[in-house]
């Protein structure tokens, strides 16, 4: 954050910050979160298969994650395209989307059990606040918004960030320049005053 704002033309007056791999580690719960889902929905997975499926979940999440933030389906609906798609890695099959539900919300219950801050957040938020005091601190997300309070409350970020912008709230997703704009009008600081730390370059 800190190498971002002074490559600023400018003293910063807001740093928004991206959530997911940035503020929170999300692949690590993600990975912990699924593996515990399969211990208990099979339990005779060796760590070889764990590994393929791991991956597998992760690639699934990355496109149908970006399907649903550019608009091309429901966040309901990306989650049973997941759920389709491990089942397929698998050669089994779902039975109904209701049943494709059911396994995600299982699923989700390890996830969120497991959601933690980077080790490093809190001490780069302190140097950035010593650094540059003046500077408002806000959160843009690709996600719904209540979901993506609740991880920032969860890992002890909510006062820290009183400001939070979801694209699930306002109908656009990064990387959509409107949603870094939007975000900016409501702190009143121009775009050009403004820095955005995130973990996807594009």
């Amino acid at each position: 954050a800190l190498l971002v704002a002074t490559a600023m033309a400018g003293t910063p007056q807001a740093v928004l910050f991206d959530l997911d791999g940035t503020l929170m580690d999300h692949d690590a719960a993600r990975v912990a979160g699924l593996e515990a889902h399969l211990a208990q929905w099979l339990p005779d997975t060796d760590a070889s298969e764990l590994a393929r499926l791991d991956e597998q979940w992760r690639v699934l999440e990355a496109r149908h994650y970006d399907e649903y933030a550019a608009g091309l389906c429901s966040m309901s609906e990306q989650r049973r395209r997941r759920v389709r798609g491990m089942h397929e890695a698998m050669g089994r099959t779902v039975d109904s989307d209701e049943a494709a539900d059911e396994w995600f919300v299982a699923y989700l219950a390890h996830y969120r059990a497991r959601w933690s801050a980077f080790e490093d957040v809190q001490p780069a938020l302190a140097s950035l606040a010593s650094a540059f005091p003046q500077a408002q601190l806000g959160v843009i997300t690709n996600g719904e918004g209540e979901a993506q309070r609740a991880k920032l409350a969860a890992i002890g970020l909510t006062e820290r960030f009183p400001l939070v912008v979801a694209s699930g709230e306002v109908g656009v997703a990064k990387p959509d320049p409107e949603i870094f704009a939007h975000a900016c009008e409501l702190l009143g600081v121009r775009v050009e005053q403004a820095a955005h730390v995130g973990d996807r370059l594009d």
